[in-house]
């Protein structure tokens, strides 16, 4: 398979860039400045691309690489990937589920309770020696809170799990209503939002979903409400969230992914009740290990003509 031409998007992950270039002929697609350029000289070359959260395939990638076979994304997420092009030309599309599932589900459990108990600002309060003028204000509990999850799918069910063991009552919104869950359906966002403390937006990315996290969203969780966001950073209108942490309509909100990254609202830098994370849900070394297999594992069977492991076309 040495022969095998595979385009990298982007940087991403050591170990799985230096596997891709034990096992296939890797081309990295940050070391040509000129898209265009790259594509002129090996169109014909390329037979799969891996991609991530940054850079996928797009349809302008898909026409330009007529050999492409397959695409095999370091990420649950497809948003990056044009599927419906994929389908016309019959381009296998694979992704990473179940592997990040816990990690994900860890850290919204870890963004509610920083944001809660204001971890972020107390660790400030104590390495600027503010703790010797008094004691640092008083949080509020996560224990009881009501939860709400928008997308009760693996990382849904799994940061339900979680919270139930804080003693958190769980409902939930998704396009249908979950068979084999006791978990509260609420039949809108705005619904579930009226009826919960904590939203937590676990959902994918599709056209439906963009800004599913409005301003009527926000208002109607309130004043004390929080919004944790693991999904993708459109779920969530920036603007309105800016807005209403600003003007108070809203408690606070952990964030870990953003509708433009890296750039985030310098709005947010001055806020307390924020916490901001560099989209680091699935960041551990075990499972981005384990994201890589998935990919590695994807483009072999493929190339071998097995089944694929985690198929999405």
């Amino acid at each position: 398979m040495e022969s095998i031409g595979v385009l990298l998007t982007c940087p991403m992950n050591t170990y799985l860039e230096q596997e891709l270039d034990k096992r296939f002929k890797l081309f990295r697609f940050w070391d040509y400045p000129s898209s265009i350029d790259f594509f002129k000289e090996h169109s014909n070359s390329i037979r799969a691309v891996v991609g991530n959260t940054t850079i996928g395939a797009d349809a302008e990638m898909i026409e330009a690489l007529p050999k492409m076979e397959i695409v095999s994304t370091l990420s649950v997420g497809l948003d990056k990937i044009d599927l419906a092009r994929c389908k016309e030309k019959k381009i296998r599309v694979t992704n990473t589920p179940d592997v990040l599932t816990e990690d994900v589900a860890d850290l919204a459990i870890g963004l509610i309770l920083a944001t809660l108990r204001r971890i972020c600002e107390s660790d400030r309060y104590v390495r600027s020696g503010s703790w010797k003028g008094g004691n640092f204000k008083l949080t509020t509990k996560f224990t009881g809170k009501s939860v709400g999850i928008i997308g009760l799918g693996r990382i849904g069910l799994a940061i339900a799990k979680r919270a139930v063991a804080f003693d958190c009552p769980i409902s939930y919104y998704s396009r249908t209503e979950k068979r084999g869950t006791n978990y509260k359906y609420h039949p809108s966002v705005v619904e579930l939002a009226s009826n919960c403390q904590i939203l937590v937006v676990a959902c994918a990315l599709t056209p439906e979903t963009r800004h599913i996290v409005n301003r009527e969203v926000m208002d109607a969780l309130g004043p004390k409400g929080v919004v944790i966001n693991i999904g993708r950073g459109p779920h969530v209108d920036e603007t309105e969230l800016v807005s209403a942490l600003v003007e108070g309509r809203l408690g606070g909100a952990g964030i870990d992914v953003f509708e433009n990254e890296p750039n985030v609202p310098e709005e947010l830098f001055a806020l307390d009740n924020v916490v901001l994370l560099p989209h680091v849900g699935s960041g551990t070394v075990e499972s981005r290990k384990a994201m890589a297999d998935l990919v590695l594992g994807n483009l072999e069977a493929h190339f071998l003509n097995k089944p694929l492991l985690t198929p999405v076309v």
